[in-house]
């Protein structure tokens, strides 16, 4: 998929280091509204993310053939949280991420839609996600792209809160926006 200068493909091994980095610098605002430790092991399952789990997609938006922006796709909540009992048997993205200095161009709602297409082509339904109130303008995005609320997904991280959204994708395919 390419917008503008802006081209979305499938990150390869030789893109690790430069995933990781895109990650750990777009989450970095979190740090001072995470306690120390807290914000410590988050940064570490950042780092990780990369290697761990069982992603069916780990996908890279990149411009001028740097990586600006990622996102992974698992197929269900074994998946991607090796929580079966929240029972999500359709596929969610995680650590949805752009770089500080490449925001405002429109790239994470592109790596969202990406994430629609291939949840589409495998027959899937709908798409899921979990973010935290912390995160409030990707909140505000995911809503305005169409997701809505699935309360019965919600989970908690400690004493957090972390709220599980959906979009249909059928619906997905047919928004304007």
């Amino acid at each position: 998929m390419r917008s503008a200068d802006i081209v979305i493909r499938d990150a390869t091994e030789e893109d690790r280091k430069s995933f990781i980095q895109v990650l750990l610098d777009a989450y970095k605002q979190y740090a001072d509204e995470l306690p120390g430790p807290q914000w410590e092991q988050y940064k570490e399952a950042l780092g990780a993310s990369f290697d761990e789990g069982k992603p069916i997609g780990r996908i890279v938006a990149t411009l001028e053939g740097r990586i600006v922006g990622s996102v992974q796709l698992f197929a269900s909540s074994a998946e991607a949280y090796g929580r079966p009992e929240l029972g999500i048997h359709n596929p969610i993205i995680r650590y949805l991420a752009v770089s500080p200095e490449a925001r405002g161009r429109g790239i994470a709602a592109l790596l969202i839609k990406e994430a629609v297409r291939r949840s589409r082509a495998l027959g899937a339904k709908q798409l899921n996600l979990h973010t935290s109130d912390m995160m409030d303008s990707a909140v505000r995005l995911y809503e305005r792209l169409g997701f809505e609320r699935a309360y019965e997904t919600d989970l908690y991280n400690g004493d957090t809160l972390v709220k599980g959204f959906r979009i249909g994708l059928y619906e997905a395919a047919h928004r304007k926006k």
